[in-house]
């Protein structure tokens, strides 16, 4: 059965709507970058806490600061670190760097690397890290938003399918992903897991957003069905 990850989660009250919902991980963007849905550390903090043992939690960051990193991780405790700088920032041997840190200060955690892609060169991009990090997360460059992703628009399936063939860890497909179009993209793609930020969002009178239930409900949905 396909996994399903939304992002942003912004509130507690949000978190454990996407519980109810059957989702299976919940992603959330503590960070000061004006990035989309960001919050602070301690709200950050309180949405892992609320969710503890009842879905996998994805913290969001965009630095190449290992030390920033780490300091995020320390206070927000995710189960997943979803690494997604600018395209060329975040290296191999960054995360094997990274990796020996997170341990020296006995901080467990998986490793989700985004994945931008562009053409045919990213399968090789993907390969790279496939064998240093715990998953993939396959999305499409945003020219408005710092980092990989948060974009609303998809990209070319058939490069992410090359991908998922051509790797053994799990990978989530994401870009531009919505409950119209998640079905055709599991079809099209298998991958391991899909995710949704930007179509599943409800605006803010006045600027920002938040999860709109209803959507995700119908996102979760389409997914379990592909």
């Amino acid at each position: 059965m396909t996994k399903v990850q939304i992002y942003t989660i912004q509130s507690v009250n949000e978190a454990l709507g996407l519980v109810e919902l059957g989702v299976d991980h919940l992603g959330i963007t503590p960070a000061n970058r004006g990035l989309p849905g960001e919050i602070n550390i301690n709200t950050a903090r309180s949405i892992c806490e609320a969710v503890e043992g009842e879905l996998v939690t994805v913290a969001l960051s965009v630095e190449s600061n290992q030390n920033k990193i780490l300091s995020m991780v320390k206070e927000v405790r995710p189960q997943i670190l979803h690494l997604c700088g600018p395209k060329g920032s975040i290296t191999p041997e960054f995360i094997i760097d990274l990796r020996a840190k997170l341990y020296k200060n006995n901080l467990d955690i998986e490793i989700m690397q985004a994945i931008s892609i562009v053409g045919p060169e990213s399968i090789d991009v993907a390969r790279s890290y496939s064998e240093i990090v715990e998953y993939l997360i396959l999305d499409t460059q945003s020219e408005d938003v710092y980092g990989i992703g948060a974009s609303g628009v998809t990209h070319d399936w058939s490069i992410s399918k090359k991908i998922v063939e051509a790797i053994d860890i799990p990978v989530i497909l994401a870009g531009g992903l919505s409950p119209e179009n998640v079905s055709e993209a599991i079809a099209h793609v298998i991958p391991w897991g899909v995710d949704s930020l930007t179509h599943t969002n409800e605006p803010i009178e006045g600027g920002g957003f938040r999860k709109d239930l209803d959507k995700v409900k119908n996102f979760v949905s389409a997914s379990r069905q592909a």
